[in-house]
């Protein structure tokens, strides 16, 4: 039989393709696979796309209201309502545009931290007793513009009292006052660009003050967008309080004063920091939790980056807040749960509770103190021992003791009881002789019974003789 001649073909069809042929279509097919659709959109044009419909959509509200901006409604978005809820995002919380990108991130990220702190309930007893505790002559609030004021004052005095020399012609030298970053030449002006009337620092350049007052316009209105450089440099300015003043930061949106936290917190050293915390950041805080009994979402972010600079967070805001004697305890709460979702040093949470047991006692002392004692840092001896003193101070008190205090009592029995010493725990055992409460002086008293006091030895074992028996 002779040799098939059709067969040949056939087994040439099936002999595979060298290697590098079969690589080259297998990137192409991998490539056409790959190849992003036209019809795709990432994430963040997404969010660019929904917040230029969500401004067209609030304009076609506000002129089918008649004249509420859509500011006004952005306003009123708080830590009541969460972003990731049920019903789909919520879209005031939605990035604008122009905004930095690792901006977006970190606030997407954050937005589903917002709002969880416990609310904090009382009875009607407990109020009062909590009033018991407030000062009698709370302490006055300063603000940017009274410290302003205070130079253009003195100042003022004092160049009246060198005329008044020059025209007496006495002898009497005018021993100039020591000049500061708020000390140049100022007197009154007319009215600034806003058109308010107000004193205005004189010494500065009437273009730098131009300049500045338009950036206050804008702060006033601001909502989304880039901040303009000439207020992006203000921290790195000598004179930067008056420079600040001149915006007018009370005029300014909760957005801008988010940016302008983020800028001056990042580029202000500590004690720089704590004057625009303590001057701006805390009135505006306080001003709207007074007016809303909520805190808008911007200012409750702005708190929350103030917190990283931990020293300047502490003098800025908690301890003027303690001292001014007018805390409410939806205050307390609020700055409170920044302090709970943010990690702070050990040695700044140290000298916030020994600062804090020291002061004048209020009721959300007890709350600031139960919170820094939950993170359930290691303390050195000498906080220790002032957290145990506070708490022994009110022994003879005839007042009786709000709850808030008993829960802080509670909170330092169970971290710190093996950190007192023998008398110090036997004095806190006598103290839950004056002050008791009946849910929670019962498990302060077992913790400390219950517990090995700083130098005391561990009880042995009870096996230890059986065994040695044997």
């Amino acid at each position: 039989m002779g040799k098939d001649q059709f067969g040949r073909p056939a087994a040439k069809a099936q002999r595979h393709d060298p290697l590098h042929v079969q690589l080259m279509a297998k990137a192409a097919r991998n490539e056409r696979k790959n190849k992003p659709d036209a019809n795709y959109v990432d994430a963040k044009l997404s969010r660019k796309i929904l917040s230029i419909a969500q401004q067209q959509q609030d304009e076609i509200n506000k002129e089918a209201r008649g004249g509420l901006s859509s500011d006004d409604e952005e306003e009123e978005q708080t830590y009541g309502k969460k972003a990731g809820s049920a019903g789909g995002a919520n879209k005031s919380f939605i990035p604008a545009i122009g905004g930095d990108s690792d901006e977006e991130e970190s606030d997407a990220e954050d937005e589903g931290d917002f709002g969880t702190f416990d609310e904090i309930e009382i009875d009607q007893r407990d109020a009062e007793l909590l009033a018991k505790f407030m000062p009698t002559a709370p302490r006055e609030k300063k603000t940017l513009a009274d410290l302003i004021m205070e130079k253009i004052n003195a100042q003022n005095a004092a160049n009246a009292a060198a005329a008044a020399a020059a025209a007496g012609g006495n002898d009497v030298a005018v021993v100039p006052e020591k000049r500061g970053p708020l000390d140049s030449v100022m007197d009154y002006a007319d009215e600034d660009e806003t058109g308010d009337n107000r004193p205005m620092p004189m010494g500065l350049s009437p273009k730098v003050v131009e300049v500045y007052s338009k950036v206050g316009l804008l702060l006033s209105r601001y909502k989304s967008g880039k901040l303009p450089k000439a207020f992006k440099i203000i921290p790195s300015l000598q004179n930067w309080e008056e420079i600040l003043y001149i915006t007018a930061p009370e005029n300014w949106t909760v957005h801008a004063t988010y940016q302008a936290t983020r800028i001056f917190t990042s580029n202000l050293k500590e004690k720089q920091a704590h004057k625009f915390f303590s001057l701006v950041l805390l009135d505006k805080i306080r001003d709207d939790i007074a007016e809303n009994k909520k805190l808008n979402y911007h200012l409750y972010m702005a708190l929350k980056k103030s917190l990283y600079k931990s020293k300047a967070f502490f003098k800025g805001i908690l301890f003027p807040l303690c001292e001014s004697g007018t805390c409410t305890l939806k205050e307390a709460a609020v700055v409170g749960s920044v302090i709970t979702k943010v990690s702070i040093p050990v040695l700044h949470s140290a000298a916030a509770l020994l600062r804090l047991a020291d002061m004048e006692y209020t009721g959300p002392n007890s709350l600031f103190i139960r919170v820094l004692l939950d993170k359930k840092y290691a303390l050195p001896y000498k906080v220790i021992d002032g957290l145990v003193d506070h708490f022994l101070r009110f022994k003879m008190d005839p007042r009786p003791m709000p709850v808030l205090w008993h829960q802080a009592f509670l909170i330092f029995a169970q971290r710190y009881k093996s950190d007192i010493t023998p008398d110090q725990k036997q004095a806190l055992l006598e103290l839950l002789r004056f002050k008791t409460h009946e849910g929670i002086s019962p498990e302060i008293r077992r913790e400390l019974v219950n517990s090995v006091a700083r130098g005391e030895m561990l009880p042995e074992p009870a096996d230890d003789d059986m065994l040695m028996d044997i």
